[in-house]
């Protein structure tokens, strides 16, 4: 009987071990890749039950994040907070988390604190880039990028779209001009030069004149952004229809802002209005012109509205009237 007990002391004792081998082989590998340092002493000076607390409150708010419990995640982040005060790991999980909340004032405010301990570090610049973003500020975003660059010139591709974002064509093209020079332009980036002198060239298409039923036919065998577009302009009373089609749309043309209003606009119908708000957030990153920029707004605002948000119903549809002139 000692014996049994004793070996099942030894088999607990393996186990607690391990998992403090797991855990530290985390954090040295954790803060590789996020920091770009040798490791990071997530775990200094703390004894081993308070080591154990932190370790599964981390564990549990990375598991909360990825089935999209936030503020679960938040609480468990929150924890590990109290653990080990100001450390660069919890901070920048913190900020993720907020983000997907769309706070992005709290967001900000986490990944600033981690920035103030590493300003050059690009994974904390990249997440700030994307909080000015979603604040659709272009130009800190901008400026933002420019560091990032500064360590990687190979993040030039983003700043290209954030010009165009910023409505500064001039820009845009500009990079693009260099890009192509050094021939590093990617096929996505081809494709918007071209299509940015398309529009200079010939800024009113003529539609094809079609009935529906062979749109669609011709398009099982040309998938063509121009055959789309009529299809889904000739759908705008079929909510099913225009949910496939934009769905697709998205799948093949994944710049073309449009596709992503037509799917926000459906599931809006549909009443998926949570679903609606991530698709219209994703597309409006790639919108150019002030027009198409309101109708998102006015989605968004219609989205909001149906998840009985009132102060992001309102927000949105101050945006919407302001590019309107209303």
């Amino acid at each position: 009987m000692k014996t049994r007990s004793k070996n099942i002391k030894n088999r607990e004792k393996r186990a607690t071990c391990l998992k403090f081998v797991l855990f530290s082989l985390f954090f040295i590998l954790f803060s590789t890749k996020i920091y770009s340092q040798d490791s990071i002493a997530a775990t200094k000076d703390l004894t081993e039950e308070k080591e154990l607390l932190f370790q599964q409150s981390f564990f549990e708010a990375l598991s909360q994040k990825s089935i999209g419990n936030y503020q679960k995640a938040i609480e468990n982040l929150e924890n590990c907070n109290q653990i080990l005060p100001n450390n660069l790991t919890v901070f920048f999980e913190f900020s993720k988390n907020y983000l997907r909340l769309n706070n992005t004032l709290l967001a900000k405010e986490y990944i600033n604190r981690a920035l103030a301990q590493e300003p050059d570090n690009v994974w904390m610049l990249k997440q700030l880039v994307k909080i000015h973003v979603r604040e659709r500020d272009f130009l800190k975003a901008i400026k933002t990028q420019q560091k990032i660059i500064a360590q990687y010139p190979r993040e030039r591709e983003y700043l290209v779209r954030l010009y165009l974002q910023n409505k500064d064509r001039k820009s845009a093209v500009s990079l693009l001009k260099i890009l192509e020079k050094e021939e590093v332009l990617s096929a996505n980036l081809k494709r918007l030069k071209a299509n940015l002198k398309k529009a200079e060239e010939a800024p009113k298409v003529k539609k094809l004149e079609a009935n529906i039923e062979d749109l669609i036919s011709r398009f099982k065998t040309d998938k063509s952004y121009k055959i789309l577009e009529e299809i889904l302009n000739k759908s705008q009373n079929n909510p099913e229809r225009l949910l496939k089609f934009s769905k697709q749309g998205i799948a093949l043309f994944p710049a073309q802002p449009f596709v992503y209003l037509i799917n926000g606009k459906a599931l809006n119908i549909k009443k998926n209005f949570k679903k609606a708000v991530e698709t219209l957030q994703n597309g409006i990153d790639f919108v150019i012109e002030d027009d198409m920029e309101a109708d998102f707004y006015k989605e968004l605002s219609t989205s909001y509205k149906g998840l009985g948000n009132k102060k992001n119903e309102q927000k949105f549809l101050e945006k919407y009237k302001k590019l309107k002139g209303i």
